[in-house]
């Protein structure tokens, strides 16, 4: 188990907080703040219990120092997120670093430059750890979405200073407890995507902790053909057939239900003014491809889940980017986004297209939590231990 911030005495204290800022931008302006704004609230938190505040983080993939990955264009975003002017440090150690991080007082705000120009942050490097560590009297990880990697600011550090879960991670720790891992039955999980290859491990994991697994996406067409249906020009990874197969036995084993399209929207292309046309699974022709799930398809998942308690969901239903390929999803998600205001499911989603789609649904803040993870959501929901997760609950 992890501690919390409310264990923690920080007044007067050096707190090093390892944030995601990793966020979109272009040309130097942030073109989605969510994790900006999410992670505003730790930072607030420390500050106003008079904590002196020295903010981590990572910003794409440089390769050494590079202009072009430097994290001063967050300076003034994460100060409006914060509410209070925050300091500059140009690099993430060394003397001139310690000694800004040294003239902060109590309630002051730092960020430093990214962790990434350092080669050792990635390598975990102990002596990098160290000298990160000599910042900072006590250490908060708010950054789930990175915990899955073992590198030196997300792992090494919590084995070096008193540490405790940020806000953001609690949160994310308890939803996503609650969803699998102590969740109220029946649960079931949605999960779409393109390829079946880049869940394998996923579905491995769910048909053993779910009762109903809904597959949609591309992945769909996969299972389809695995049994034996015709998918005409669609997507599908023909050689994963057996693999599909093997799923399949795999669930029934485990009693888990696993929901497959009835019927699907068809077009001879992928693109905006495509002619489509609604078919049955049995009756796709040759010179079509399966790009959404179908009206009664979306009515069968939503009669599924109309007993049950919990819902994961990563990935979407079809190709939701361009319409009318996102009818599907939409559908499914407005549902559940109703189901969750009556307080009758809980919802919990995550990954990138998923996040995408149900924003594109109008409900991102209508689902009891949405993560912006990625990976670690991905790497959690196969049952993998994340080395950020585990440091902390080992704790210094």
């Amino acid at each position: 188990m992890f501690r919390t911030l409310n264990q923690l005495n920080v007044r007067g204290k050096r707190v090093l907080v390892r944030a995601d800022l990793n966020v979109p931008a272009k040309d130097g302006i942030v073109t989605d703040d969510s994790r900006i704004e999410r992670s505003a609230a730790t930072l607030i938190e420390l500050a106003r219990r008079g904590a002196r505040v020295i903010v981590m983080s990572h910003f794409g993939r440089p390769k050494g120092v590079d202009a072009a990955f430097s994290m001063r264009f967050l300076v003034d975003p994460l100060s409006k997120a914060v509410g209070q002017p925050v300091a500059w440090a140009e690099d993430c150690i060394g003397r001139d670093t310690a000694r800004l991080v040294g003239s902060l007082r109590d309630g002051e705000i730092c960020l430093l430059e990214n962790v990434r120009f350092h080669a050792e942050e990635e390598a975990n490097d102990p002596a990098f750890a160290r000298e990160l560590a000599l910042l900072g009297d006590l250490y908060v990880n708010d950054a789930f979405s990175c915990a899955h990697r073992a590198h030196a600011s997300t792992e090494a550090l919590a084995h070096l200073l008193p540490s405790a879960a940020g806000l953001l991670m609690q949160a994310e720790l308890e939803a996503l407890g609650k969803a699998l891992e102590k969740p109220e039955k029946p649960v079931a999980a949605i999960v779409g995507g393109s390829k079946v290859s880049t869940k394998l491990d996923l579905l491995g994991n769910l048909v053993a902790k779910v009762d109903y697994l809904i597959i949609g996406g591309g992945m769909a067409n996969t299972f389809l053909y695995a049994q034996g249906k015709a998918v005409g020009k669609s997507l599908c990874e023909r050689d994963l057939a057996d693999t599909a197969r093997e799923i399949l036995d795999k669930a029934r084993d485990a009693h888990c239900h696993i929901v497959l399209p009835v019927d699907v929207v068809v077009a001879d292309r992928f693109g905006a003014g495509a002619a489509t046309q609604v078919v049955s699974v049995d009756a796709v022709p040759e010179d079509q491809m399966i790009l959404d799930a179908g009206p009664a398809s979306a009515e069968a998942i939503i009669d599924r889940l109309g007993g049950c308690k919990t819902l994961v969901w990563n990935g979407p239903l079809g190709a939701f980017e361009i319409e009318p390929f996102d009818k599907a999803t939409t559908a499914v998600a407005q549902w559940a986004a109703e189901r969750t205001a009556q307080g009758r499911l809980l919802t919990v989603a995550g990954g990138g297209d998923t996040v995408s789609a149900l924003a594109k649904a109008g409900v991102e803040g209508k689902f009891s939590y949405i993560s912006l993870a990625g990976g670690a959501f991905l790497e959690w929901l196969e049952g993998k231990e994340l080395p950020g997760i585990v440091a902390l609950s080992q704790g210094a």
